[in-house]
């Protein structure tokens, strides 16, 4: 049995290592005014560089997504509404009488209902749109020479389309111009 050792493949033996006493000695000889001098150059062409870059406009790009988000959400109903609907049911209900006729059981259930929905359903239309504007006038209020990427118009545009759409969809719901109240018969 061999119990030698072998050295580890990435082993430096220091006894053999190569130094080059003149590279030693031109680091020994360096100025250290001259380092520091060279750090404030680089500082100041990376400043430099920094300022002539467009920037990133995360915050504009955030904004049309949110505004995106809530342009949909207010399309398609959200929890929010849901919760508002079922409230407002529940709270005419209580408020019938035992002797209230059909078209005001009706009125409880359904009208009600429909028009809080409605209305937060607007509200978040409302938002989408303001926020959505409000990236589309951002470079206005900049730089004139800055715009932002067109992505960013895109979608600014598409949630101004789609607030408008439930904007209009709001007056019609909660003024009974989409759908007929209905009406018991007698």
């Amino acid at each position: 049995m061999d119990t030698t050792k072998t050295p580890a493949p990435n082993a430096v033996d220091l006894d053999k290592a190569d130094t080059d006493p003149t590279a030693e000695a031109a680091d020994l000889d360096q100025d250290p005014a001259a380092d520091l001098d060279e750090d404030a150059e680089a500082e100041a062409l990376a400043a430099e560089q920094d300022e002539d870059e467009e920037p990133s406009h995360v915050g504009a790009a955030a904004s049309a997504i949110v505004a995106a988000g809530l342009s949909v959400v207010a399309l398609s109903g959200s929890w929010v509404a849901g919760i508002v609907s079922e409230r407002t049911s529940v709270t005419n209900r209580l408020e019938l009488t035992q002797a209230a006729d059909a078209n005001a059981q009706i009125a409880a259930q359904f009208v009600g209902p429909w028009h809080s929905t409605a209305l937060v359903n607007g509200i978040f239309s409302t938002l989408a749109l303001i926020i959505a504007v409000f990236v589309l006038a951002l470079p206005a209020f900049g730089t004139p020479e800055r715009h932002l990427p067109t992505w960013v118009r895109s979608v600014s545009w598409a949630s101004i389309a789609l607030g408008a759409l439930g904007i209009l969809l709001f007056v019609l719901m909660y003024f009974d111009l989409l759908l007929v109240i209905p009406k018991a018969a007698g």
